[in-house]
């Protein structure tokens, strides 16, 4: 039995992506997935892309004998947010009744592109597609969290941290994220929900295709970690997000977590 068993978790950003070259998960969402089905969580997988969520969940039921429930959402400038957020929760309670884990990992963004140069087209992509995210489907979880006393992951990134080049609109809603946890970890703590955020450093398909197509920003952005390896989505960033949901996790809420190389975990 895993640490995870009848939980049920919603991952934002779940569809199934590219795999690497290595066979290993091509995306942070999938990744995650991986390692909760593996504990015999239940997922609700959100996305825009369709086709990708279908085949995510087809894998992972075939492969963990877990139930997974899809939901297309695109949360953007120009949608009913609320409503659509209010439909994912109310799915993911029809279908199982319960919701023990929120992991806010959806990010869309125009990744290279300088701040005198963004417009406010990709600005709002970046917003709405992450710090907007997480803030309706925190509120609408919220209920059923304090039922559970689960957990809120969410996802910022070393770009706020350390101000990448051409990530203005990524390191600013990364950094609302990052703020919106730690109010969430003060106001939710007496409710018994554990709240963090983790700054992965992941190695993805995403990450190969932009090594790939812009090599000169992603030199500027993404360096080689002192443990001389990037992140590996599933058995590090999805291993620490399973602890994090874990009934005996003692890390103290609201707490930053930053994967160096995917092999550390400090404050």
């Amino acid at each position: 039995m895993g640490f995870l068993e009848g939980k049920t978790a919603i991952i934002t950003g779940g569809g199934k992506a590219p795999a690497l070259k290595d066979g290993s998960a091509g995306s942070i969402g999938y990744g995650i997935a991986i390692a909760y089905a593996k504990e015999g969580a239940n997922l609700v997988l959100t996305g825009r892309n369709v086709p990708k969520l279908v085949e995510a969940k087809e894998e992972l039921e075939r492969l963990y004998g877990i139930k997974v429930l899809v939901c297309q959402a695109d949360i953007s400038r120009a949608n009913d947010n609320e409503a659509t957020v209010k439909n994912v929760v109310d799915a993911a309670i029809g279908a199982f009744g319960r919701i023990d884990v929120l992991i806010n990992n959806a990010q869309a963004s125009a990744s290279g592109v300088t701040l005198a140069d963004h417009t406010t087209e990709q600005f709002d992509l970046a917003m709405y597609s992450g710090l907007y995210s997480a803030f309706y489907y925190m509120k609408a979880c919220y209920p059923y969290l304090k039922e559970t006393k689960g957990s809120v992951i969410n996802f910022a990134s070393g770009a706020g941290l350390f101000g990448n080049y051409g990530q203005s609109a990524y390191a600013a809603a990364k950094e609302g994220i990052r703020g919106l946890t730690r109010v969430a970890a003060t106001e939710w703590g007496k409710d018994g929900i554990n709240v963090n955020v983790v700054c992965p450093l992941a190695w993805t398909s995403q990450l190969e295709k932009w090594a790939e197509y812009n090599p000169e920003a992603f030199k500027a952005n993404v360096h080689m970690p002192p443990m001389g390896h990037y992140g590996n989505s599933e058995l590090e960033i999805g291993r620490v997000c399973v602890q994090l949901a874990s009934p005996d996790f003692k890390y103290m809420s609201g707490e930053t977590l930053t994967l160096e190389g995917g092999m550390g975990l400090r404050p």
